[in-house]
């Protein structure tokens, strides 16, 4: 064995060049990290400088699309063709699940009568791309949002209400068979209209003022595991003791979303205790049963729902103990404010704590284990793994812009920002989560772009590449709408990704309605708009984007049957 000396190992980064399409990275800093972990029998730490970050985490695939729609006068889309082109970077990560996930979500917010979907993945020579907050989604909604506004105005419709009168209906397949169960698009739609008052500014407003709307769908978790098998997505086991604390392990790691508080709340919520009676114990794999990750929006939905399924039984138990004692049925009894009590006679009550050691008197030492995986939905077609989901969360949003008519220099005034949640478990960090998503958004679409020349990274440091800081940051007002989801614990839906993805189109589409130039790419700069203002001083296009896709011969696509309805799903 090669004899390494004790003292500290600085791993740095690894090279960009390389391979084109091997499964995994055979030169990436986690193979090498693992690699000297194994050779010295001790912990290794990685520690990279700001440019070896820029140069060796994944960030968003740029995608090129171009995008074919049909669509009646009265705004019903009959048909849309959609055609992506990924830039991957030097390694394949997580790009064929990416590939997908920029056709797959296009089809649960409008109703599409016929799909077509094609995408590439081009590796190239640059730091690796992979998945990111909402996976693939936001630039295919990027396109359709920003479309949707170039439809309204040639119909001479709202763009608000084009959107509103063609929405997915709840409980339907759509055209790529992915099951839509409850939607709050039309809640999300009309509140921040209303708040705005979106319909009567939108086109109204004074020179170098304008506002745009977007909307947005986003899954609570994927359907199907990434390697496939029949298994749990998720575990729970569960133990009380004698002084009434619920102990939960589970293998769901809290990255900064609040998993924790969340699994807490859940768990207080069934024994009707106080959450600072649970302790939570995840992410640690000699203890905690297995969980498939922090990724997809799914740990409040599918932990949660394992969570109570351990609850559950417990509660039986201590039921069926303080029945015995006072001498009637169990099912005269309910938890409530850390207690015990009879529906009937008032005077029948204990604490939670002792009605715990009544039941460990009966039954013994109290445990349980609870686990849950998502229903089977999605086709069987090559493909139809990425996109089911137990629900879809949806989004709306306005942004109303001021820009320079001169220099195309723009700042965002305000943001409306409504959220579809199902049911929100903690209101305060449903609302952290959904202002960091516009947060994320603004900046993404205002100032965040990696620029590379001949191969190299043109700004890889904070000092040049920019993000918004609180002084960037509009006043925003957000919405949260519940529509009680039957998937999710207590109705809950996803609160992490979905709310992102209308920033930018609604953005995009405000600069257009303040100066009448269309920039169909972000970064939205000011050089862009100072270029599509000078166009329009010529008379010429004001469009500022791609202009031209690859020439590719895609192969003959596979062609899909239409999906059955619910009733004959569920009866299969």
């Amino acid at each position: 064995m090669l004899e390494l000396p004790p003292s500290k190992i600085r791993v740095i980064a690894c090279p960009v060049g390389g391979g084109f399409g091997g499964k995994t990275d055979p030169f990436s800093h986690e193979v090498v990290i693992c690699k000297l972990s194994m050779l010295t029998g001790r912990p290794v730490k990685m520690t990279l400088t700001r440019e070896e970050v820029f140069y060796c985490h994944r960030g968003r695939h740029p995608v090129l699309m171009w995008v074919r729609t049909g669509m009646k006068k009265n705004g019903s889309i009959t048909a849309m063709h959609f055609r992506s082109y990924l830039d991957g970077g030097a390694y394949g990560s997580y790009g064929v699940a990416s590939t997908y996930y920029t056709g797959a979500l296009q089809t649960v917010t409008y109703p599409i009568a016929n799909y077509k979907f094609e995408g590439l993945r081009v590796f190239t020579n640059k730091p690796p791309c992979g998945p990111k907050r909402g996976h693939g989604t936001p630039q295919p909604r990027f396109a359709v949002e920003v479309q949707l506004d170039k439809f309204a105005e040639e119909l001479g419709l709202s763009p608000a209400d084009l959107r509103l009168k063609h929405l997915m209906q709840p409980n339907t397949r759509a055209i790529n068979h992915l099951t839509v169960t409850t939607i709050g698009l039309k809640e999300c739609i009309e509140k921040v209209s209303e708040a705005s008052q979106f319909n009567n500014r939108h086109g109204q407003l004074p020179l170098g003022r304008g506002i745009g709307i977007a909307c947005s769908a986003y899954l609570t978790g994927a359907g199907l595991p990434i390697y496939w098998n029949k298994m749990p997505h998720s575990g729970v086991q569960m133990k009380i003791d004698r002084g009434g604390g619920v102990t939960v392990f589970c293998g769901s790691t809290d990255i900064g979303q609040g998993s924790d508080s969340v699994l807490a709340t859940i768990v207080a919520e069934e024994f009707a205790i106080d959450p600072e009676q649970v302790i939570v114990v995840t992410a640690d794999t000699d203890l905690t049963p297995v969980d498939l990750g922090s990724y997809s929006s799914r740990v409040t939905l599918m932990t949660g729902n394992a969570a109570i399924e351990a609850c559950r039984p417990l509660k039986e138990k201590l039921l069926s103990a303080a029945a015995e004692v006072f001498q009637c049925t169990s099912e005269s009894l309910t938890l409530s404010e850390g207690r015990v009590v009879s529906l009937r006679d008032t005077s029948k009550t204990v604490d939670f704590a002792e009605a715990v050691q009544w039941a460990e008197a009966k039954f013994g030492t109290l445990g349980s284990v609870g686990s849950y995986t998502p229903p089977r939905r999605g086709g069987k077609f090559k493909g139809a793994g990425v996109g089911p989901s137990p629900n879809y969360s949806y989004s709306a949003c306005v942004a109303e812009v001021e820009c320079d008519p001169e220099t195309g220099i723009y700042q965002v005034h305000k943001l409306w920002l409504a959220h579809d949640v199902g049911r929100s478990i903690n209101p305060v960090q449903v609302m952290g989560q959904v202002e960091g998503s516009a947060y994320m958004g603004l900046g993404e679409v205002m100032m965040e772009e990696q620029v590379f020349r001949r191969g190299l990274h043109k700004i890889p440091s904070l000092l040049d590449y920019k993000s918004p800081t609180t002084l960037e940051m509009p006043e925003m007002e957000v919405f949260l709408i519940e529509t009680n989801d039957p998937n999710g614990p207590y109705g809950a839906k996803e609160a992490g990704q979905g709310p992102l993805l209308p920033i930018m189109p609604a953005v995009a589409n405000a600069v257009y309605d303040a100066v009448g130039v269309r920039v169909d790419e972000v970064p939205v700069l000011p050089e862009k708009i100072f270029k599509g203002l000078s166009q329009l001083k010529t008379k010429a296009a004001s469009r500022i984007g791609p202009a031209k896709v690859p020439e590719i011969e895609f192969p003959e696509p596979i062609r899909v049957e239409r999906p059955e309805s619910m009733e004959t799903q569920e009866a299969s």
